[in-house]
């Protein structure tokens, strides 16, 4: 009697999905990441004190030692502090977030392009926690002076922001920037897969410039300040794709050549 061939195990990530298998995928991958934000957001609940001096570390910049913010709504601080602590949550919890939704998206992929899915996870999470902090203590203080200097010379008003809306400008534009500072990931991924060529994307360059300056307007308050901030960075975060797409069809070929 011959031996029998011991059953090589089956990748999940190589298996065929029906429609009802992806939904399932979703709602498990959903349920995950939301529990990791939880769990994030609880820990930021308890350092909430600290995250707060540092959101606040441009207005104190701006306005000077002892400015303080205002509360005009019962609940106002209350809700502020709750938001403060989700979106910190999601900065903290970030690489365990995009992990899940990159193995969502790699669920609807082909075998050979799922391995990119382990190298965009975690290049995906670093690069939204620098865009959420480069925005924090880059963009927030050259901003705030725009609109506070503007304020007193075109408007001969002072600047007194509540509390509320100070919370909601900088974790509203936190993730604007760390979901901006994705475009590297996107176009290398798009890259891989075979959606899109360095050639192509090369001669773009002209529509996309166009193209982020109308997003980064459409996604920041209507200053220069902000909209420049936002659309610098995200044309060099173009840029740096087409490099690594580039590199990395070179190193292909490369081995090509000599297998």
């Amino acid at each position: 009697m011959g031996k029998t061939k011991k059953k090589k195990k089956q990748d999940p990530l190589d298996s065929t999905m029906s429609l009802g298998d992806h939904l399932e995928e979703l709602r498990m991958r959903l349920i995950r990441a939301l529990v990791g934000l939880g769990i994030g957001a609880v820990i930021c609940l308890v350092f909430c004190s600290y995250i707060i001096d540092f959101i606040k570390g441009p207005y104190i910049g701006v306005m000077g030692e002892g400015a303080t913010l205002q509360i005009l709504a019962p609940a106002e601080g209350f809700i502020s502090y709750i938001k403060i602590a989700l979106v910190s949550g999601l900065i903290l919890s970030s690489p365990w977030v995009f992990y899940h939704i990159w193995m969502f998206v790699a669920a609807g992929l082909y075998p050979n392009e799922k391995r990119y899915v382990h190298m965009a996870a975690p290049f995906s999470a670093a690069l939204f926690v620098i865009g959420a902090l480069f925005f924090v203590m880059v963009v927030a203080p050259l901003t705030l002076g725009f609109l506070v200097g503007f304020n007193e010379r075109a408007l001969g008003a002072s600047s007194n922001f509540t509390f509320a809306n100070y919370i909601s400008f900088v974790t509203m534009l936190m993730l604007v920037f760390g979901i901006a500072f994705q475009t590297p990931v996107a176009i290398l991924f798009l890259n891989k897969t075979g959606l899109v060529s360095v050639k192509a994307l090369c001669k773009s360059r002209k529509f996309v410039l166009l193209g982020i300056f109308v997003v980064a307007a459409m996604a920041t308050p209507p200053d220069p300040i902000s909209q420049v901030t936002l659309a610098f960075p995200l044309y060099a975060l173009f840029e740096l794709g087409i490099l690594l797409s580039w590199l990395s069809e070179r190193r292909k070929k490369k081995r090509d050549n000599v297998s």
